[in-house]
């Protein structure tokens, strides 16, 4: 049950880590892009960026304002109550959680970035979206990318609320162990134990990366 539990928590991790970045790149390009250029719009363009802009908003103050167990809670047995795939729900879920702290990481790295680069940009003759993506984007996520990487570790943690939709991880593995056994105890510090050393490995990875991205910025 402990491997069983291992692998869909780190599949569970992944997946959600893949559609919390692409949802945070969305949702962080669509704030910028309004913050930015409001002023400067006219016509159809800017309604149509102002109203999902306001999407943005909306998602972003809902997602961030309510405890990830009950997203997970109303995603399965609300939204997918049909759906037996649990690890894909339980991806999806914790996944558009994770999108709206990866938009402001992102969104904090491309403020971060000089105006200078932008106007550089557009005076080689690159249009608004080409500008950001050769030459804001690298640039936003070299800076954001250890933060990123710490989201990865929370993310991690967080998965341990699966066990509420009945998704077997670490730590619902250790729960059924220790009720079958009438036992609590060895088999939950079991479960701390397998998560502290899997923070304990990427923390490590992570300190790597930063360092090697210390040294490539000499």
């Amino acid at each position: 049950m402990y491997i069983k539990g291992l692998g869909n928590t780190l599949l569970l991790t992944f997946l959600a880590l893949l559609i919390g970045v692409a949802l945070g790149v969305a949702i962080s390009l669509i704030r910028v892009s309004w913050d930015k250029n409001h002023t400067e719009m006219r016509g159809p363009g800017k309604a149509f960026l102002g109203f999902f802009n306001a999407v943005s908003k909306v998602y972003l103050t809902v997602i961030r304002g309510t405890p990830m167990v009950v997203q997970l809670m109303i995603m399965y047995f609300v939204i997918f109550a049909t759906s037996r795939n649990k690890v894909m729900v339980a991806a999806l879920s914790f996944g558009i959680n994770s999108g709206a702290y990866v938009a402001e990481i992102i969104r904090g790295g491309i403020m971060s970035i000089d105006q200078g680069q932008m106007e550089a940009g557009r005076s080689l003759g690159f249009g608004y979206v080409s500008t950001m993506r050769y030459i804001i984007l690298p640039q936003a996520f070299k800076a954001v990318l250890p933060t990123l990487a710490n989201e990865f570790i929370v993310l991690l943690k967080e998965t341990a609320v699966a066990g509420y939709v009945g998704l077997t991880d670490i730590t619902y593995a250790g729960n059924i162990i220790g009720g079958t056994s009438y036992d609590y105890l060895f088999p939950l510090l079991m479960s701390a134990l397998i998560y502290l050393i899997l923070v304990m490995f990427f923390t490590f990875l992570v300190g790597r990366l930063e360092r090697r991205l210390r040294n490539s910025e000499r």
